[in-house]
C-alpha cells in the first residue's frame, strides 16, 4: 500500500532498472492480492452496451456505482468459494488509484491513477436478485469474491490504456470477448464522476464493469472445480478454481 501511494517515485527508480537484472523468477501462485487493503472497492454496473443489451436493461444516463466489500479481494490463483448454485462470472479492468484526489477533471484522470490490474466480480445471482430492488454489494461481496491482480501495470505500458481486450474461459470455452473501448463512460469519466462525490485516495480501485457473456445470460452457472481463467493484455491472466462452500 505504501509502494501504491509512492507510485511516481516507485516509477523513477522502476525507469533504471533492466531486465537482464531481474532476479529469482516470481511464483505467481504465491501472490496475494497485488491492492490488498484499499479504503473503497467500486463496482459500475452496465458499463458495456452488449451487456446491458444482454441483460434487456436500458443504457444508464450516469454510471450505476456500488461497492464491494475489500475484504472479498483475493490474489490472482486464489479459489472461489461458491455460495450458491447461482454464482456468475465477470471479467473486468481494474484502475488503481495511486494519487489522493477530490473533484478530478477528466482531462486530468490519467496522473491520479497508479495502474491498472485484472478483476474478477464474481457475483451470486441467487443473493443479488432476492428480492426487489436488487442487493448489488452484498451478492458481490463474499470471501474469495475479488479475485485481482496478478500486477499493478502502469499506464504507460498501454500503447492505448482505454482500448484493451479482454476476456473470461471458464474451463477453456470462451465465454466473454470484448475491449474496453466499448465501455459506456471511459475510465476518465468514471475517476472525474466519482471524485465529485467523494475523496479518492492511493489504493481505492475501480471495476469498471464487464463486457457481454456472463453467466446469467447463458442460464449456466460456476460449479464445483471450474477453472476460471480472466485475461487483459498485456496486464496477463487470473487463474481460479471453484471450490463448494
Amino acid at each position: 500500500m505504501q509502494a501504491i501511494s509512492r507510485f511516481d517515485e516507485l516509477a523513477e527508480w522502476a525507469d533504471g532498472i533492466d531486465v537482464e537484472d531481474a532476479g529469482e523468477t516470481l511464483d505467481v501462485d504465491a501472490l496475494g492480492p497485488c491492492v490488498p487493503c484499499p479504503q473503497k472497492v467500486f463496482g459500475i454496473g452496465l458499463n458495456y452496451r452488449d451487456h446491458a443489451k444482454e441483460a434487456g436493461l436500458e443504457l444508464p444516463e450516469q454510471p450505476m456505482v456500488f461497492t464491494k466489500f475489500p475484504s472479498c479481494l483475493v490474489g490472482p490463483r486464489s479459489e472461489v468459494v461458491l455460495t450458491s448454485n447461482r454464482v456468475d462470472w465477470e471479467v473486468e479492468l481494474v484502475a488503481v488509484i495511486g494519487r489522493a484526489g477530490t473533484g478530478i477533471p477528466e482531462a486530468d484522470a490519467g496522473r491520479f491513477i497508479a495502474g491498472y490490474c485484472i478483476g474478477q466480480d464474481i457475483s451470486d445471482r441467487r443473493m443479488q436478485f432476492a428480492d426487489r430492488p436488487p442487493q448489488f454489494s452484498l451478492g458481490k461481496s463474499a470471501d474469495t469474491f475479488g479475485p485481482i491482480g496478478p500486477a499493478v501495470v502502469s499506464l504507460d505500458s498501454f500503447e492505448d490504456p482505454n482500448d484493451l481486450r479482454l476476456s473470461c474461459d471458464v474451463n477453456g470455452e470462451r465465454m466473454q470477448d470484448g475491449r474496453t473501448r466499448d465501455m459506456i463512460f471511459a475510465v476518465p469519466e468514471l475517476v472525474a464522476y466519482l471524485s465529485r462525490h467523494c475523496t479518492l485516495l492511493p489504493g481505492d480501485l475501480i471495476f469498471t464493469g464487464t463486457p457481454a457473456g456472463v453467466g446469467f445470460a447463458r442460464e449456466r452457472y460456476l460449479r464445483q472445480d471450474d477453472e476460471i481463467t480472466s485475461t487483459i493484455e498485456p496486464i496477463g491472466s487470473l487463474v481460479n478454481r471453484c471450490v463448494g462452500a
